[in-house]
């Protein structure tokens, strides 16, 4: 699957949905003193699996005796199962306008990446927030569970616009304020923001629980292939500016954005966000299963 693909075929097909349903969105972070490499806690209650015994307590369920025990030993103890636990993944994506300039489809491919994210964590349990933001958050879309909720999650993102300008410091502002202490959030974006991202990266920092960032451009921002006199005219401000393309402006443009990058890596590293670089000229598919899980955000 390609960015070649035309507008209105699906976001995602039937066979990558059956290879999402294989992975899982690994969290990293350590919690209570412990590292966290998939969804299932240390908390001990009363689930499927088994984890452990504890002396009886006059008042525990006598469901969760183990007789076998009682059998050898003559001593009552109490069967201790691990309990999994339920994470909320927040799928925080840019639809401001400036996600539908730049070729191939800037917009597209985000959508195929929040997505295919939103489908991994259906799958594995995980409860899935959709969160769309340009100048302000938009309505919330209401808390998806289970693989049922993942047709429900492309339709929603296939009826999705980009419109208006930028604000992500107030769009995250919103966001942060019920988002829960050790969520999984994920932002989508080309971080083309008139304001800058240090005030909005202060929203959702990792130390909360897990933060990531896919930052995307288009092949014709990072490589732009002009020439001669043009206008060029901003998507959101609909302000120009008339320049000549020389080889002195194109080497300008490059210093200018790779200073850029360099602050959002800086930026992601004060406030432990997880940064990755997504090029529209690599398949979005390619970076799920490939630079996604390179970056050990899948398994």
């Amino acid at each position: 699957m390609s960015n070649s693909e035309p507008s209105a075929a699906p976001l995602l097909d039937e066979d990558f949905l059956a290879r999402c349903a294989k992975l899982v969105l690994v969290s990293r972070n350590v919690l209570q003193g412990k590292v966290r490499g998939e969804k299932r806690s240390k908390r001990r209650g009363m689930s499927t699996e088994f984890a452990d015994h504890r002396d009886y307590i006059p008042g525990d369920d006598l469901r969760h005796l183990d007789w076998n025990i009682f059998g050898r030993l003559e001593k009552l103890f109490i069967k201790l199962f691990e309990e999994e636990e339920e994470r909320s993944v927040f799928l925080i994506l840019d639809a401001s306008a400036s996600m539908s300039s730049g070729e191939p489809d800037k917009w597209r491919h985000a959508r195929q990446v929040t997505a295919a994210l939103g489908a991994i964590a259906l799958s594995s349990g995980d409860r899935v927030y959709l969160r769309v933001f340009d100048e302000q958050l938009r309505i919330p879309v209401p808390p998806l569970r289970g693989s049922r909720s993942i047709l429900k999650l492309v339709d929603v993102l296939e009826k999705l616009e980009p419109e208006s300008g930028t604000s992500l410091d107030k769009s995250l502002r919103a966001h942060a304020a019920p988002c829960p202490a050790g969520a999984i959030q994920i932002l989508i974006s080309d971080l083309m923001d008139p304001e800058g991202v240090e005030s909005a990266f202060r929203q959702i920092p990792g130390v909360r629980g897990e933060s990531w960032l896919i930052h995307l451009l288009s092949q014709s921002e990072a490589q732009p292939d002009l020439q001669g006199d043009l206008r060029l005219v901003d998507s959101e401000r609909q302000e120009h500016v008339d320049v000549t393309m020389t080889t002195s402006v194109l080497k300008a443009y490059q210093s200018a954005l790779s200073q850029f990058r360099e602050e959002i890596r800086d930026h992601c590293r004060r406030y432990k966000i997880q940064p990755v670089e997504v090029s529209t000229s690599v398949p979005f598919d390619q970076v799920v299963l490939d630079v996604l899980r390179q970056k050990r955000w899948l398994s």
